[in-house]
């Protein structure tokens, strides 16, 4: 099997990449990083950052306690960056940078996955809503309080574009220069659009892991999926008799280098099709890097064989009732007696509480929400 992963090494960037020479900056002057581009010393600020190693006790699909081989916010970042640079290497696309989007994508994300997310728009519904790639921005810009100059991490604009994949044009107003492309109808680098489609990539073949790793999803009921059929067929071929976790994993890895393949293929066909000169071209450009229409198609089908079979599973549902009421009560405690907050939260109440209460909870990991909505509402003593 040809594999994606033993492709020639690139090192010339291409003419509508980004570049450390040509970025934006950041929002407050700093001297040049030594031995390291802009986008490394962004990755590793993100790295080193607060809220990314609470990913490691935040929900993808199954919450932290349930098992612990199935992934985290911080394991699916870690193999959404991984298939990131694979893609950047092989469109001559700045690799730092795709990385240190891919590993900033979800600092904003809540405990307990989309559930909590879901919760907590719903409870900031009178006070602006909560979007959780706005709140990814939030973080880098605003709550990681690290450094004596500024507060958050002072990213470049490139790789703060990049983590800011959806945003309501309400929002989008307010953010300034980052806004701008929510407003014009524009795209962001092409090194943000390969972090989001390797985003797509990573959840829904491990979430087909994670979910046979459950035992919530069968092979049986995974063979009538075009895409997972197709090779898990061509793994039984290549070693017959092949089962259990085995299959699974030749199976998944099949999957995710077509679909790798076929991003980077079709992605340089449009690339040499619309003939970007610069950045700015790509973001006056439709979307460049995509998948064939037969891909996007199978990968459609998979989407909605898990929103079926897997989401709305009814063990993940009474996970997900939980999670809500979780987050709900705890907003809502909080809100009614913001004394109830830690000092420092306390003290951004002062000026908007119902944000400070929703950076908090948005804060939190999954087993520190269970704990804290214990101290709070549980009748024996804790």
């Amino acid at each position: 099997m040809k594999s994606w992963a033993s492709s020639p090494p690139v090192f010339d960037r291409a003419p509508c990449a980004a570049g450390p020479a040509n970025s934006r900056g950041r929002r407050y002057r700093e001297a040049p990083p030594r031995g390291r581009s802009e986008f490394q010393r962004d990755r590793d600020r993100i790295i080193h950052s607060t809220a990314f190693r609470r990913l490691e006790y935040k929900t993808q699909v199954f919450v932290n306690h349930e098992g612990d081989l199935f992934r985290t916010r911080l394991t699916h970042s870690l193999e959404v960056a991984q298939i990131g640079r694979s893609v950047a290497r092989n469109l001559r696309l700045d690799e730092d940078l795709t990385e240190a989007i891919a590993l900033a994508h979800d600092l904003g994300h809540t405990p307990f996955g989309h559930t909590g997310q879901d919760a907590l728009n719903a409870c900031m519904k009178p006070f602006g809503g909560f979007e959780h790639n706005l709140q990814s921005l939030r973080v880098v810009d605003v709550l990681e309080r690290r450094y004596g100059a500024f507060d958050g991490l002072n990213l470049t604009f490139e790789t703060r574009e990049g983590i800011l994949k959806h945003c309501s044009l309400k929002n989008a107003r307010t953010l300034g220069e980052v806004g701008e492309r929510f407003i014009r109808k524009q795209r962001p680098s092409l090194e943000a659009q390969v972090a989001n489609l390797a985003d797509e990539i990573a959840y829904n073949n491990h979430d087909v892991d994670d979910g046979l790793r459950s035992g919530l999803l069968t092979l049986e009921a995974l063979s009538g999926v075009t895409i997972f059929a197709r090779h898990m067929k061509a793994a039984l071929r290549e070693f017959p008799g092949l089962n259990g976790r085995r299959l699974v994993h030749e199976t998944v890895r099949r999957m995710i280098d077509t679909l790798v393949t076929d991003l980077t293929g079709q992605s340089t066909m449009n690339i040499r099709t619309h003939a970007p000169a610069s950045i700015d071209d790509v973001r006056r450009a439709p979307p460049l890097v995509a998948f064939s229409e037969k891909v996007l198609r199978e990968q459609q089908d998979l989407k909605q064989f898990l929103q079926i079979n897997l989401y709305q599973h009814y063990r993940v549902a009474r996970m997900s009732a939980k999670a809500r009421r979780i987050v709900t009560d705890l907003f809502h405690a909080f809100l009614s007696d913001p004394r109830l907050l830690p000092p420092e939260f306390q003290a951004r109440a002062a000026d908007d509480t119902a944000r400070a209460i929703a950076d908090y909870v948005a804060g939190m990991t999954d087993r520190y929400a269970f704990l804290e909505h214990r101290r709070l509402f549980a009748i024996e003593e804790t």
